[in-house]
């Protein structure tokens, strides 16, 4: 993996619509987007819905869903820029208290950041509740080390220069990843780590496009954060899930809190190996399983 050679190693996680050919850049990316957002609710997805009936699974179904969505990466680093490449990993998952900051650019609309604020910090509330980790929205005076960005296109550049501003060293992918995302990337999530312990998280950066609707604001909040913290990869297994590139979810379901549960549960460590991992589960889904 060529992003071990630099200082921060990276974890990128993506959400994707369905679409074909994303427009020009010219294009009018709320246009795009909307037009994107009514196409996935045709086809039956953005479920909010947290136990659906129709989407059960077994704890087998939880154990592979795991291994293959947090024991996973779904991108690389390549030259310089991310590419699709899905490849196994160690397990990774933040090593110390989370202190989570939301940024709007300027273009933001006061009722638009105001939503984005309370979306973060409720989810956040959350994902504390569900892990038992160290996670709150970082107080004004301390660092923060998940940084939720609220971009439209055109301060993605400028923001991308800046990244060093909230994150320490951040290399050039995650900056390039900022300032050239394509129209097809709906929202991502970059989690660094340092060299010597490359597989426990020290700080992530999560790009979400402001040209979104609320709906798929919140959405991305729900599955970048989660990403964020560990659950790297898609896969269009796992059912009901938002870690499915098919969007048919887009709130975070009771199996997808399991997956979370498992994943900082304190009989797994950051850096086990696929082999470690494995017959841990069993053991932690029993004990986890309502």
């Amino acid at each position: 993996m060529h992003s071990w050679k630099y200082l921060w190693v990276l974890a990128l996680a993506a959400c994707t619509p369905p679409l074909p050919d994303p427009p020009a850049s010219s294009f009018d990316l709320t246009t795009y987007f909307a037009a994107t957002e009514a196409q996935i609710r045709a086809a039956g997805g953005m479920r909010t819905d947290y136990a659906p009936v129709d989407a059960r699974f077994s704890k087998a179904d939880l154990m592979r869903n795991f291994m293959r969505i947090a024991m996973f990466d779904e991108y690389e680093a390549v030259d310089g820029h991310y590419v699709a490449n899905e490849s196994p990993s160690n397990l990774r998952r933040f090593g110390r208290a989370v202190r989570v900051r939301v940024i709007n650019g300027a273009a933001t609309t006061s009722s638009a950041a105001q939503f984005n604020m309370q979306a973060v910090a409720e989810y956040t509330n959350r994902l504390a509740a569900i892990t038992g980790a160290n996670i709150r929205i970082a107080q004004e005076d301390e660092r923060a080390n998940m940084v939720v960005f609220f971009l439209n296109r055109e301060e993605q550049p400028r923001y991308a220069r800046q990244l060093g501003r909230y994150v320490t060293a951040p290399p050039f992918e995650v900056e390039d990843a900022f300032a050239n995302s394509p129209n097809s990337l709906l929202c991502g999530a970059f989690s660094l780590s340092h060299k010597r312990t490359p597989d426990s998280y020290r700080s992530s950066v999560i790009l979400i496009k402001s040209e979104h609707s609320e709906a798929m604001r919140a959405a991305c909040v729900q599955e970048e954060m989660a990403q964020a913290l560990g659950l790297t990869n898609d896969s269009r297994a796992a059912r009901p899930s938002i870690f499915n590139d098919d969007e048919e979810f887009a709130a975070l379901t009771r199996h997808d809190e399991l997956l979370l549960k498992i994943l900082y549960d304190s009989r797994l460590r950051a850096g086990m190996t696929p082999a470690e991992v494995r017959p841990l589960l069993p053991a932690i889904i029993n004990d986890i399983w309502q």
